[in-house]
């Protein structure tokens, strides 16, 4: 039997932050991924480092875990590829501009004021080349985006210089506490420690299930795409109002293509499949705000398995079953920017017993008797 401090079930960008965050305490870890770091939604997201368009429990968060990117050189030593761009949602019709308007009253009226009102002329100011029928939009100035791959193996690098031990290809099977020890039984070892963290994104499911806790939580396949290079025409991060999109170029020229776009999850195999119709969807919607790209071709899409809640909220908690078990995953693929703040916030919960900001909203008793697992 290994033994740590702390066993942290997932090496996603939640599991690697966590175990980094808690190995500069001082937390002897060990790291337990079922494939290899990133493999999935950490891996195959879009790479938005946003905090625009939030729900509204996630926005504090948010805030906290962008200052953290703005710094993160002097966190981990490197940036994870971070481009504070900033971020623009577009109104494409007088119907989308009501909503952002909407949307930035309850934000003001709450306090927040990180989403700006934009008129038609400051988009085109913005983005010259993006066509004209846009309305508006809301501006978020200091967001961006960052590579998901590198900023997740950017964290395991400064974990592991401080002793985490991260074991790839190593899926838990089952969980159990012993006495004050928790095990985590896997087909090539056990492993034991005082505290576990369960942050294994879709699969987080059925091993809460395992202690009698009952979270609904499905799985669905995350998708992207990328394009061939062409000459640079946009320098943010765009997102829609009325349809979805997450859209970028980067400085090679390629253009990312996503918007949690849901493609075919195949847990049991742990294999996420692009659905090219609705890739194709998506597409359209890029050729529909930039006419010029419509014989762009695309070089590559893939897919990987995300975690979604019926309250579009992630469980970051503790456990209500038992002691020293703690989750954090489900994070309905929007989960990357709150990476590095969210891991901060799980340590200080593991190991203080409480976090620097509340996390109330994302407790795991949250969804009553009647949830069930899907």
């Amino acid at each position: 039997m290994t033994e740590a401090d702390v066993l942290v079930i997932g090496g996603g960008l939640h599991g690697t932050s966590s175990a980094f965050h808690m190995a500069r305490r001082g937390a002897k870890v060990i790291v337990l991924e079922a494939d290899y770091v990133a493999r999935h939604s950490s891996g195959v997201n879009a790479g938005g480092v946003r905090t625009l368009g939030r729900p509204l429990p996630e926005i504090p968060l948010a805030l906290m875990s962008r200052e953290i990117w703005h710094g993160m050189t002097d966190l981990i030593g490197e940036n994870g590829g971070f481009v504070a761009s900033g971020q623009l949602k577009i109104a494409e019709s007088e119907d989308d501009l009501e909503a952002c308007r909407q949307r930035v009253a309850l934000l003001e009226a709450q306090g927040f004021t990180h989403e700006k009102l934009v008129d038609r002329k400051t988009v085109l100011e913005l983005e010259p080349a993006i066509a004209p029928h846009v309305t508006g939009g809301i501006w978020a100035e200091r967001d961006g985006y960052a590579l998901p791959f590198r900023t997740t193996n950017a964290f395991r690098r400064a974990a592991q210089r401080l002793g985490t031990r991260f074991l790839e290809g190593m899926p838990v099977k089952r969980i159990e506490q012993r006495g004050n020890r928790w095990i985590a039984q896997t087909p090539r070892g056990v492993f034991s420690a005082e505290k576990l963290l369960v942050s294994a994104g879709a699969w987080s499911g059925a091993l809460a299930q395992q202690v009698g806790e009952t979270v609904p939580v499905r799985p669905e396949g995350l998708m992207l795409m990328v394009t061939q290079r062409v000459a640079p025409f946009c320098r943010s991060t765009l997102l829609g109002t009325g349809r979805p999109l997450s859209f970028k170029q980067f400085d090679n020229g390629t253009v990312v293509i996503g918007g949690k776009l849901i493609g075919i999850a195949d847990l049991p195999n742990r294999h996420g499949e692009v659905d090219f119709v609705r890739l194709v969807k998506s597409a359209r919607t890029v050729t529909d705000l930039f006419p010029h790209l419509k014989h762009l071709g695309v070089n590559r899409a893939w897919a990987g398995v995300e975690a979604f809640i019926q309250d579009d909220l992630p469980v970051i908690s503790a456990s209500r079953a038992a002691t020293n078990l703690y989750y954090s995953f489900g994070y309905c693929g929007s989960g990357f920017q709150l990476g590095p703040g969210c891991g901060k916030l799980v340590s200080e919960l593991m190991l203080d017993g409480a976090p620097s900001l509340s996390l109330d909203a994302f407790a795991i008793d949250r969804f009553g008797r009647g949830a069930s697992v899907h």
